[in-house]
């Protein structure tokens, strides 16, 4: 006897003709409802039990990370908007520095102005005060030597004539 006629004969099964080409032969009794009546209940325990909650935890992973993109949007959008801002401050800051920077160029270049003016007056008084004084002491020095000359002079007839002139 061989195995495949054993098999035969535990299930009860007969080869027919139709059998031996291939063909299955399927009979529906008893098992069969009991496997599908065990699927149902297994199906109707498990929904409520873990489909149901397993849906709702991938419904709300959905919806926050729906969520969290939106929020990253409006984040996006709102750093933008600042940086718009901050840039605008920026460019007003920069502005108001340079006119001020030129505003405190002016006013030095003002000051440098009157300092080299006032430097300059100062400089002609003391030039025009110290050709005054040249000028006076040259003339006092000039006459002392024309009353010393006369003196030399007369010193120097007085000894080359051995007498003495008036």
């Amino acid at each position: 006897m061989t195995i495949h006629h054993a098999l035969l004969e535990m299930t009860g099964s007969h080869v027919h003709g139709a059998a031996a080409a291939g063909a299955v032969n399927v009979d529906f009794d008893l098992t069969f409802l009991g496997q599908m009546v065990a699927f149902t209940l297994l199906i109707l325990i498990l929904k409520p039990l873990l489909f149901d909650p397993l849906m709702k935890l991938f419904e709300e992973r959905e919806r926050r990370t729906e969520g969290a993109k939106l929020s990253a949007r409006r984040m996006d959008e709102r750093a933008g908007e600042i940086l718009r801002r901050y840039e605008a401050e920026l460019e007003k800051v920069r502005r108001a520095a340079g006119e001020e920077r030129e505003r405190l160029v002016r006013e030095g270049q003002r000051l440098e102005a009157t300092i080299i003016g006032e430097a300059r007056a100062e400089i002609a008084k003391t030039i025009g005060d110290g050709k005054t004084t040249i000028a006076r002491e040259s003339s006092t020095i000039r006459t002392e030597l024309r009353v010393r000359s006369q003196q030399l002079a007369r010193s120097i007839a007085s000894s080359v004539l051995g007498r003495e002139i008036s």
